[in-house]
């Protein structure tokens, strides 16, 4: 105790407390971006020594200068303590999990539910961060400075360490600017894993969504129309739009997968498209871009998001809507129409207080269709193979691979029981639709029925040290951009529709990477339910090739 109430009795130059937050922050809190540079520079025949060694220091003087910049008195410590904490964490994930703290993370990080946000801690974090996030926390807030002249001392000073820090980085300039230059252009993201480069894409995150006035509303498709009020027939149609959440394509056996992932649904002959590519690396991007009249070519949120989706035209031709929700949110895509959130009460068999397992949808399922009139669409928002708390997206009773991780700190996980615990969430979730399909078997003499799946984005699994998702698209591994798509039709349904399932099972197998994405979403669905607008795009709509009517 001595020793400790010693370092705070110690009083210390203000803008010599700054320069050790620097290092600090360039040594300690910055070890994601050197383990970055130590896999970058691994790959290169011939490495300059002093290139190496200079890269410390240029990154601590650059730290300097901008540190040097918003330190003033009193809210220079509050300021630097909460810096500190928050580069804390994002230093733990980015070790931990390779996460890039860019624009599109933070669009998932201020979109995430709670929930979702506390399923990210674990133990070693908390501790990891106690260390080097809140206890220097402390440092910065108690420690004593000297008591200085504003001008003489203060200001001076820091003009100081600002031109001795540019000094040393215009040397550094002179003597290795050929290698910064030939490192930096081959990795264009390593200003994003600079710690805490977070704050300037945060600051445009908040800017973007808090301070920019918000654009017009804009309705789309406002021509749309059924193509025929009755079906061939004379049964309506009942179609189920189920939205998954984090499911990889390469981890299904529907495509090739060497695992039986997906026995529930094998007996259904559902029709799976292996290399369809998503919008984004994380919800909030993927869904509304889906959802939306835009290719990933020319997303915008802020359109997608004040726009018609194929949502809100499905609903203007008269076809009933239906939104059931167990994924924190749907990204505005759903606004519209009626929505039904699950409730995650522990009265809830199937929940546990924080979540529920995806089952719990088809709680009053039959009720709600029952409910709703004519033609009929209904989209399941899934919680999937939501991590890293892998194990809480299905009941134990489900556990078919083991040993699985049952823990939210999956780094303490073999690879072995972190790849168990996620094909265990694909399984469930094949158990849910082939739950659904049953259930849309016994509407048979009443509905055209129909069911379409596709993920909003992958999720990496170790896989070159990365680990969950959200990786900027330019950089993400296709584990986290390849999705599944499956959709099954009954009898009926095809017959009405003039489909043909050989044809488009044909397509399926053929199809490469690149050919399909979550591009095709908006118009097939605007296609195969017939109805009429001007913003559909043929070109886009994955079954018209195999309709013949």
């Amino acid at each position: 105790m001595k020793r400790s109430a010693s370092i705070f009795n110690k009083e210390i130059n203000y803008n010599v407390l700054v320069f050790f937050i620097a290092v600090y922050f360039g040594l300690v809190l910055n070890i994601p971006l050197w383990r970055t540079f130590y896999e970058i520079l691994s790959k290169i025949e011939v490495v300059n020594t002093g290139f190496v060694i200079s890269l410390p220091i240029f990154i601590i003087a650059a730290l300097n200068i901008i540190f040097q910049i918003f330190a003033w008195p009193y809210l220079g410590r509050v300021f630097f303590s909460v810096l500190t904490l928050i580069s804390a964490i994002t230093a733990y994930a980015s070790y931990q999990y390779g996460i890039i703290f860019d624009y599109g993370m933070m669009e998932n990080i201020f979109e995430t539910n709670t929930g979702e946000a506390l399923s990210y801690f674990s133990l070693s974090g908390v501790i990891t961060v106690f260390f080097i996030g809140v206890i220097p926390c402390f440092i910065v807030l108690f420690i004593k400075t000297k008591k200085q002249s504003f001008v003489k001392d203060f200001v001076i000073y820091k003009l100081i360490s600002i031109i001795v820090s540019i000094i040393v980085i215009v040397l550094i300039a002179m003597f290795f600017y050929k290698d910064y230059a030939s490192v930096g252009r081959n990795n264009k993201y390593l200003n994003r894993v600079i710690n805490p480069s977070y704050v300037y894409t945060g600051i445009k995150y908040l800017d973007r969504n808090y301070f920019t006035k918000p654009i017009a509303y804009q309705k789309i498709g406002t021509d749309a129309k059924l193509v025929q009020t009755a079906t061939s027939n004379g049964k309506p149609t009942l179609f189920v739009f189920v939205l998954g959440e984090t499911a990889r394509s390469q981890n299904y056996q529907a495509n090739g997968y060497s695992r039986p992932t997906n026995q529930y649904t094998q007996p259904y002959n559902m029709i799976s498209f292996k290399n369809v590519t998503s919008c984004g690396t994380a919800t909030a991007v993927s869904v509304p871009c889906m959802f939306s009249a835009m290719n990933r070519s020319n997303y915008n949120k802020a359109i997608a998001y004040n726009q018609d989706t194929f949502i809100d035209i499905l609903h203007r031709a008269g076809i009933s809507m239906l939104w059931k929700e167990n994924d924190g949110g749907d990204k505005g895509a759903g606004d519209r129409v009626r929505e039904i959130t699950l409730k995650h009460g522990t009265e809830n068999p199937l929940c546990d207080g924080e979540s529920c397992i995806d089952m719990a949808l088809l709680d009053n399922f039959d009720q709600q269709v029952a409910e709703m009139k004519g033609n009929k669409f209904i989209t399941l928002h899934i919680m999937g193979s939501h991590g890293p708390t892998y194990y809480k997206r299905y009941p134990k009773d489900h556990t078919f691979f083991k040993p699985d991780c049952q823990r939210a700190d999956i780094e303490n996980c073999t690879t072995e029981q972190i790849i168990n615990s996620y094909d265990n969430t694909i399984l469930y979730t094949d158990y849910m639709i082939s739950q659904l399909i049953q259930k849309l078997q016994s509407y048979s003499d009443k509905y055209n029925t129909a069911l379409f799946y596709i993920s909003d984005h992958g999720e990496s699994l170790g896989e070159d040290g990365l680990y969950l998702h959200g990786t900027p698209y330019s950089l993400a591994p296709e584990y986290q951009t390849t999705v599944p798509m499956m959709m099954w039709f009954s009898k009926s349904f095809t017959q009405d529709r003039g489909l043909n399932l050989t044809c488009l099972e044909n397509i399926a197998n053929n199809a490469k990477r690149g050919d399909y994405s979550q591009d095709n979403v908006f118009s097939s669905m605007l296609g195969i339910m017939d109805v009429k607008t001007s913003v559909y795009k043929p070109q886009q709509d994955i079954f018209r090739q195999c309709r013949t009517n």
